[in-house]
């Protein structure tokens, strides 16, 4: 490591340890005033429900009094979060099966969610990884970028043109990730096919990015039609992910890194209180809306929104769907 890559780490980390750990919730929360949530009659569809942060969504909003369909590839940990809700007392866990590394896969779980009858009131986007390892899908892209942006898309369009969600105040949540503020929009980099040219972090931020700017123009396209959308990140929260995927990062600030509560707090409260928002694109953080962009770099790009929808539609036009 040189000297110039030694400085960049330790402005890095002293600009947004403070804020991005448990430090930060911790100094903030001192100020907030607390709604009394309740979700009962609301009907919950969460992805990456299995573990990590997902998993207590889906627990916390069953206890708040919602219906939730908790999604994930592993029904033995699915099994395992609607066992625990019975173990809490609640009861309205429910479960689908899902491998959003596959668009096809992704395509069926919308026939299946609309099948079942059950208008969604809230959709949390909350899956995704970051893989250091480059895998190409049986679909031939790269499963990181299927898993973390295009799956978002189809699952969420589907649903819509599905008719799947209820009519009065339909709700979606972004999971991101503080990972996005680094780079800059990219279509290009999205779907890296070539593993000499692949790189697990910075493909991770190019999802994380392109699902801030595909929130803003969910917002423009469908908020006139009665949708709220909301993006936000959780800060750094220990999770099995991190665990495994930024093994270093975790060993140096393991005991600061945010749990469940602190990191999911945005998106229950989001949920609970549904703030209005600026027109600008912007990211949630701590029960705040802030700017979308902490680094002048990431404010230019060729790409826009609408380069960005043309590139995923496409994409998706090109994988023939198994229905």
């Amino acid at each position: 490591m040189n000297l110039q890559q030694l400085r960049k780490i330790m402005v890095f980390y002293g600009r947004f340890t403070p804020s991005y750990t448990q430090i930060g919730y911790r100094a903030r929360s001192l100020l907030w005033r607390n709604p009394k949530a309740d979700f009962s009659g609301q009907h919950w569809v969460v992805t990456g429900a299995s573990g990590g942060l997902g998993r207590f969504i889906a627990l916390e909003a069953a206890r708040l009094g919602a219906t939730v369909t908790a999604v994930a590839r592993s029904q033995a940990k699915l099994d395992q979060v609607v066992a625990d809700g019975r173990a809490q007392g609640h009861q309205r866990i429910d479960t689908a099966l899902c491998d959003f590394s596959l668009q096809t896969d992704t395509q069926r779980l919308v026939r299946d969610l609309a099948a079942r009858g059950r208008p969604i009131d809230v959709l949390v986007n909350n899956v995704g990884l970051l893989n250091h390892a480059h895998v190409i899908t049986a679909e031939g892209r790269e499963h990181s970028y299927t898993t973390n942006l295009l799956s978002h898309y189809v699952l969420t369009e589907g649903l819509i043109r599905a008719g799947a969600f209820r009519k009065e105040r339909p709700l979606v949540i972004n999971m991101t990730s503080g990972g996005g503020y680094n780079v800059a929009l990219s279509t290009r980099a999205l779907n890296t096919l070539d593993p000499k040219k692949f790189n697990g972090t910075l493909a991770y931020g190019w999802h994380k990015r392109a699902q801030m700017v595909l929130n803003q123009h969910w917002r423009d396209t469908y908020g006139p039609k009665g949708f709220t959308f909301y993006v936000m990140h959780p800060g750094w929260a220990d999770t099995d992910g991190v665990k495994t995927s930024l093994p270093r990062f975790r060993e140096v600030l393991k005991s600061v890194l945010r749990d469940a509560r602190s990191g999911t707090d945005t998106a229950l409260w989001l949920a609970a209180v549904r703030p209005p928002q600026r027109e600008e694109e912007s990211v949630w953080f701590d029960r705040k809306q802030r700017a979308a962009h902490v680094y002048p770099h990431t404010r230019t790009s060729k790409d826009t929104p609408q380069t960005l929808v043309a590139y995923l539609d496409a994409d998706v036009a090109r994988v023939a769907d198994a229905g």
